[in-house]
């Protein structure tokens, strides 16, 4: 179907759990939408060694269920929609996250094969159990972030860790930025092992988060403010506090919802931004992975933190379609970077079929 759409010059888009289609460029209605529902079986659980074949319609919240009853889990968790409706597939393609990402890396870093429906037609293997690869291309990691600009992807090898046996966070608040960066810095270079480290920011108050796994926990908790050297708590039921980060990621309806990736250093400075904007704040404090939500659709207020906070990537995922349609939601200037995206776009789909235009440069 996809082959013989391409050929006949139609636009087709690859669709899951509907979570993400308001991010990017506004584009026309496709002349043709491919579901990847009936694509929902765990494929594979391979228990033993720690890996999974997941088709891309799966919920992501219903593999965590099934890998879960074997102590295990895919080390992702980003927001999963109302109803929980998040594919595996779509959460790749996007190259979406959530607080886990501070530990196991992005998408990326866990996926360790794929199978992709290519616009000529075509079944692209690579990575885990190969059958066709395509040269020069490491199509795994390639996929994802794609926004199914290159194919539609079908099936997804990952390799899983084990499900933690209990966890607490340590908190610690500031209404201070230069404070609150200072406590995410030092914890990020503590010689402690945390499963996620989260900074949060709204109406002048913020927030460390620095969430321990296992048998030692509380005690890592407690180390944690101890470097600090700060009044603060240890939450043993701790869930509530992360769900809470995780939807900070959208913003509501109506509203807009910024990602700024920098470094750790210039944590300061974004809070200072956000702040100086009136925008809510959470992010990745040791990665330097920021999202923040304005309390308006306000084009100027997003060219503004564009502007204080270059060179950083400021990329606009919620908005209004008349917003996005103002203003380029991703940012990316032309030049060698961008030029690069495109070869690679034609080289997988020359004739532009796969979600055109909705990509950075108008991909």
């Amino acid at each position: 179907m996809l082959g013989e759409s391409a050929g006949g010059g139609m636009r087709v888009r690859t669709v899951g759990g509907g979570t993400k289609l308001g991010w990017g460029f506004p584009v026309p209605e496709p002349d043709l939408e491919i579901s990847t529902a009936a694509l929902d079986r765990i494929v594979e659980h391979n228990e033993g060694d720690l890996t999974a074949v997941l088709e891309a319609g799966v919920p992501l919240a219903r593999a965590q269920e099934a890998f879960a009853a074997q102590g295990q889990m895919l080390a992702l968790d980003p927001p999963l929609g109302a109803d929980e409706c998040a594919t595996v597939g779509g959460v790749f393609a996007s190259g979406d996250s959530g607080p886990l990402r501070h530990r196991y890396g992005p998408p990326r870093d866990v996926i360790i094969g794929v199978t992709m429906a290519l616009a000529d037609g075509s079944l692209a293997r690579a990575g885990g159990r190969v059958i066709k690869n395509v040269a020069g291309y490491d199509l795994a990691k390639l996929a994802c972030a794609s926004f199914g600009t290159l194919g539609a992807l079908v099936q997804v090898a990952v390799r899983l860790h084990p499900l933690p046996s209990g966890t607490a966070t340590a908190t610690v608040a500031a209404d201070d930025p230069a404070v609150l960066a200072g406590a995410a810095q030092a914890l990020s270079h503590a010689r402690l092992q945390a499963e996620s480290l989260d900074v949060s920011w709204s109406a002048g108050q913020g927030e460390v988060l620095a969430r321990f796994a296992g048998r030692s926990a509380e005690a890592q908790a407690e180390q944690a403010l101890t470097i600090l050297g700060q009044p603060g708590r240890i939450e043993h039921d701790d869930e509530p506090l992360w769900s809470a980060q995780r939807a900070a990621q959208r913003a509501d309806e109506g509203g807009v919802l910024l990602r700024v990736s920098g470094l750790q250093t210039q944590l300061e400075s974004v809070l200072r931004a956000a702040d100086a904007l009136g925008a809510s704040m959470v992010g990745r404090a040791g990665q330097g992975l920021s999202y923040l939500a304005l309390p308006a659709p306000d084009a100027e207020a997003v060219a503004k933190l564009r502007r204080e906070l270059e060179p950083s990537p400021c990329v606009v995922l919620d908005a209004p379609e008349e917003l996005r349609g103002r203003l380029d939601p991703w940012g990316v200037p032309e030049g060698a970077e961008l030029d690069l995206m495109r070869r690679v776009k034609h080289a997988f789909d020359p004739r532009g079929a796969c979600n055109p235009g909705l990509y950075v440069g108008g991909i």
